[in-house]
């Protein structure tokens, strides 16, 4: 876990969560939602890509903690695509896009209880696109989900054809902030890498270890735009393992309740300071917890 000064606290600060990617190891989020609903902490606001995208945007629904547990438990891959004949992709994850239609409370932005921000990446100029405020949420979260190369890019009504989140953005700390959080929580269940794997025996192999560098360099910057990171402890579980629900969960409530005194003494309300205090306060708070 990571915590770094937040500037200028004060009475009412807006606590926005950003959830990373990580397929099946996304479950981990719902821990950590289980977490804050104990200790009393309000989420004002929450990004998500990919998987963080589909626990986030539950959040943001309003569906109620159990229910989200539930369908973190009982999803499966089979829920969320099919095989197509289409020469982009080996599934469609249509399905996906129909299961949020059918199980979330809203699936609109303009309605959503808390502002909420997926992720994808515009496969033409591999920028990122953040949909929020307004538009569908299902094809939203379809498309921070949609994986290059196993399933189908997913187009929009710009015409752009979108792909997972993950591939620019996949811990969208710097989306919460955009959204009006003042204290930034980000939840990475991507940090411990792959436990699972040895030293690369082939190019497949190779192929796949240079792909999680690259990645958890580019996140490195987003764990640093963050106030607190929370780092579940899954790197000894794949990303395919859905049925691992429950070790999944209970990693992410681990991690949670560790990081929990870091959050709430940032999010207490605090007496005016002089210049002279804040200055003393951001050089002791600039010391990172330990993982």
């Amino acid at each position: 876990m990571w915590r770094r000064v937040v500037k200028g606290r004060r009475r009412g600060v807006r606590l926005g969560l950003a959830l990373s990617g990580g397929a099946a190891r996304g479950i981990a989020h719902v821990g950590v939602l289980k977490v804050f609903a104990e200790a009393g902490i309000r989420v004002d606001c929450v990004a998500g890509t990919s998987a963080g995208a589909i626990v986030g945007g539950a959040l943001a629904a309003g569906m109620p903690l159990e229910e989200i547990e539930k369908i973190a438990r009982g999803l499966r891959w089979r829920d969320m695509g099919r095989t197509t004949l289409s020469r982009l992709g080996v599934q469609t994850n249509a399905r996906l896009e129909e299961y949020v239609r059918a199980h979330f409370p809203v699936t609109r932005f303009e309605d959503l209880s808390t502002p909420f921000a997926a992720v994808a990446t515009d496969l033409r100029t591999g920028a990122a696109v953040v949909m929020r405020d307004a538009g569908d949420l299902a094809l939203a979260i379809r498309a921070s989900c949609a994986v290059p190369g196993w399933y189908v890019p997913v187009t929009d009504a710009q015409g752009r054809q979108l792909v997972d989140g993950g591939l620019v953005a996949n811990l969208p700390s710097s989306v919460a902030r955009s959204l009006g959080a003042e204290v930034v929580v980000a939840v990475d269940v991507n940090y411990e890498g792959a436990k699972f794997l040895g030293p690369p025996t082939s190019v497949v192999g190779v192929l796949l270890q240079s792909f999680l560098v690259a990645q958890h360099t580019a996140v490195e910057y987003q764990r640093q735009l963050a106030d607190v990171v929370i780092s579940p402890a899954v790197g000894h579980l794949r990303w395919d393992e859905m049925g691992r629900a429950e070790e999944f969960i209970e990693a992410g409530i681990e991690a949670a309740r560790a990081a929990l005194p870091a959050i709430k003494e940032l999010l207490e309300p605090q007496p005016a300071e002089d210049p002279g205090w804040f200055s003393f306060r951001r050089t002791r708070d600039r010391q990172p917890a330990k993982d």
